[in-house]
């Protein structure tokens, strides 16, 4: 019989090749198992098999097989098994990241928002615009995508100023929040009525003052008037642009 088409990894471990899989769950049994004993005796040390959603019959013969399950996307089942004991399987990502934006106009008025969707029994409260970055998407992109989404408004990005790591957020994942200065570039609003409600341009100081602001968004606002941040940076050798964002510090960008 022969062995499954799989290709080796850098790190030991065996990429079983998804494309070349059989659909059928009855023929891909006996295949799976005398290509486990086969990649044992080469000394691999975990195996990847790739199950498309187009294949997804297949799942519980792997499990059967020993495979757990390590990700999912919208388009596959990622599985490992472990060919040799106490073999270090990467863990999938752990963290989420967002961005929220303190945008800062000339007259010292911050761009707020009030979420439609909070708490029972909570009251309106301000905060920053922002959210959730895109797969493959640049910190200062998203940023200045999530306000313009939310708020209307068209902005610069000026500096990172900080950011926040936070354990046990969504799905039992950690999140890290990073806070950008903005400065705008419009100043009408159009609200994002679905998740917004109220947006409104404040005075700085009316936000640092109000009791209903948090400690967080008082304090990451304070941060992008007190500090000059981190701005966007290139280094030598790392040149597509699309894969790669540096932040330094001015004297250094």
């Amino acid at each position: 019989m022969e062995t499954i088409e799989a290709n080796p990894n850098p790190f030991g471990g065996i990429v079983i090749n998804h494309h070349r899989l059989t659909s059928d769950p009855e023929e891909l049994k006996p295949q799976l198992y005398h290509s486990i004993d086969e990649w044992k005796e080469q000394s691999y040390k975990v195996a990847w098999l790739e199950v498309p959603i187009s294949k997804a019959a297949l799942v519980p013969v792997a499990v059967e097989a020993g495979f757990t399950y390590h990700h999912a996307s919208e388009e596959y089942l990622m599985l490992t098994m472990q060919l040799a004991n106490g073999a270090y399987v990467p863990p999938f990502a752990s963290h989420y990241i967002g961005a929220g934006g303190v945008v800062l106009s000339r007259e010292r008025e911050l761009l707020v928002v009030s979420e439609r969707h909070r708490r029972r029994g909570r009251g309106p409260a301000y905060k920053l615009p922002g959210g959730a970055l895109l797969p493959g998407e640049h910190l200062v992109d998203g940023v200045i995508r999530e306000v313009l989404e939310e708020t209307g408004v068209e902005t610069k990005f000026e500096a990172l100023v900080c950011f926040r790591h936070w354990h046990g957020y969504r799905y039992d994942k950690s999140d890290i929040y990073f806070v950008s200065r903005l400065s705008p570039l419009t100043k009408e609003i159009t609200m994002q009525e679905e998740e917004l409600e109220e947006c409104l341009w404040m005075p700085v100081d009316d936000f640092l003052s109000d009791d209903g602001v948090s400690a967080f968004n008082k304090r990451i606002v304070g941060a992008a008037l007190k500090s000059p941040g981190l701005e966007p940076s290139f280094i030598d050798g790392y040149g597509d642009e699309r894969q790669y964002e540096f932040f330094m510090p001015p004297e250094l960008a």
